[in-house]
């Protein structure tokens, strides 16, 4: 009994800071709770055509469904500055855009 006991709180111990992570994880990457990662092949697609639009860099956020494209690509260039770039549904360039947003 005793050991059946200390699994049960030792799972529950386990769900309960996975939980904590994730949620911490997601509130302080998005302000209002909709943001959405772009995830799989889109991500490639997307992340592909951002690096050309912006001559290179590094993919650090991505966003499907943003409210100025369906695909948003926030890219570090090499200079340490941030731009989003926004990728129609064909993956085609929209906008570059240079990020003023503070990071959290």
């Amino acid at each position: 009994m005793k050991r059946r006991t200390k699994l049960i709180v030792s799972g529950a111990a386990v769900v309960a800071l996975t939980t904590a992570g994730t949620g911490a994880a997601l509130s302080s990457s998005d302000d209002d709770g909709t943001e959405v990662p772009i995830t799989g092949v889109e991500l490639e697609k997307a992340s592909a055509a951002a690096l050309v639009a912006t001559g290179g860099g590094t993919v650090t956020e991505t966003e499907k469904g943003d409210e100025e494209s369906l695909y948003e690509v926030e890219v570090t260039l090499e200079d340490g500055s941030q731009v989003d770039v926004q990728l129609d549904e064909a993956f085609n360039l929209v906008e570059v855009m240079p990020d003023d947003e503070e990071d959290d």
